[in-house]
């Protein structure tokens, strides 16, 4: 065996990183869905409906700022590419590419509640996967809207069934649009190819997405359910750590220990279930706690509290 020295190896000193780049928002990580489609499927028209009727500060990455028809009214300015609204949601053009937007999207004091990029009509959202998983973004889930009046079409049509054929493969979710254009039979030819390309994709209507925002949160049909907040990252600056709830529990028992958090928390998720058998669905955002009524669609076992703070925040367990 050779007694050979083997060299130290030069650690880089940690000061040198931008932690703000790194883990900006102390920690927190915002949600992202990547919003996919064909050319013509609809994706501008269901961001437009989706600011308009939303009271969530939504950062929202599109081609173009200008496709964006938003009632002047909720135009609190626009600088740019940039329009910032009224409610606190954000329009960004891609313009400068991902990188840039991501950039903008972290400069920002505030971190917004989610955010939504608008893919193009060809875009493959496989590829676009690890941006919405960069520093201090996590992806919650990939929409593909269907037009169902052409669908049909373009899956079989040489020129177009690669593109089409590989966004469906990325999807968690798909929204049928046009449904006004398309015939009966031409919307039950779309659903049922949907169902056999891809079985364990849920699959909506147009017209239930804009009304319930229901493409936002699909994180709750990946493993760990409703309550998963993802696992820490490698400079994610904070800890987790499991809050016991008891199972079932009084909804003022609930919401009393929701409240009771320290300040401190930067993210908590949870699901209890009261006597008489609701479930209720804790989400805590900064300063911002709420308990909310889990919807029938989403019913899952009740949890425990799944609390995040700052590291040399977080108290003992």
């Amino acid at each position: 065996m050779s007694d050979v020295a083997v060299p130290e190896l030069d650690m880089p000193d940690l000061d040198m990183y931008d932690l703000d780049l790194l883990a900006p928002w102390d920690g927190r990580r915002v949600p992202v869905t990547l919003l996919g489609g064909y050319l013509g499927a609809g994706k501008t028209t269901v961001i437009n409906e989706l600011l308009a009727t939303t009271d969530r500060p939504i950062a929202v990455l599109v081609n173009d700022v200008g496709e964006v028809n938003v009632d002047a009214s909720l135009v609190r300015r626009k600088h740019g590419d940039t329009i910032e609204l009224t409610d606190g949601c954000v329009c960004c053009s891609l313009a400068g590419g991902l990188v840039e937007a991501f950039e903008g999207l972290r400069d920002r004091d505030t971190a917004p509640d989610h955010v939504i990029v608008e893919l193009s009509g060809v875009a493959d959202p496989a590829r676009v996967i690890p941006w919405a998983s960069s520093p201090g973004f996590i992806l919650d889930g990939v929409v593909v809207l269907v037009d169902a009046d052409q669908f049909a079409e373009r899956i079989v049509d040489p020129l177009t069934s690669d593109f089409v054929k590989c966004q469906l493969r990325a999807a968690d979710l798909f929204v049928v649009t046009k449904l006004d254009l398309a015939t009966p039979d031409a919307t039950a030819r779309t659903r049922s190819l949907l169902q056999g390309f891809a079985p364990d994709a849920p699959t909506l209507d147009s017209e239930a997405v804009v009304s319930t925002a229901s493409f936002l949160g699909l994180a709750t049909r990946r493993t760990g359910g409703i309550a998963d907040v993802g696992a820490p990252q490698l400079f994610d600056v904070h800890e987790v750590r499991t809050v016991k709830v008891p199972q079932p529990i009084p909804a003022e028992d609930f919401e009393s220990m929701v409240s009771d958090l320290p300040p401190s928390t930067l993210r908590a998720k949870g699901i209890a279930v009261t006597p008489d058998g609701t479930r209720l669905l804790a989400q805590v955002v900064g300063r911002s706690r709420n308990v909310t009524v889990l919807p029938d669609a989403e019913t899952q076992p009740p949890t425990n509290l799944v609390v995040i703070t700052p590291a040399n925040n977080a108290p003992s367990k």
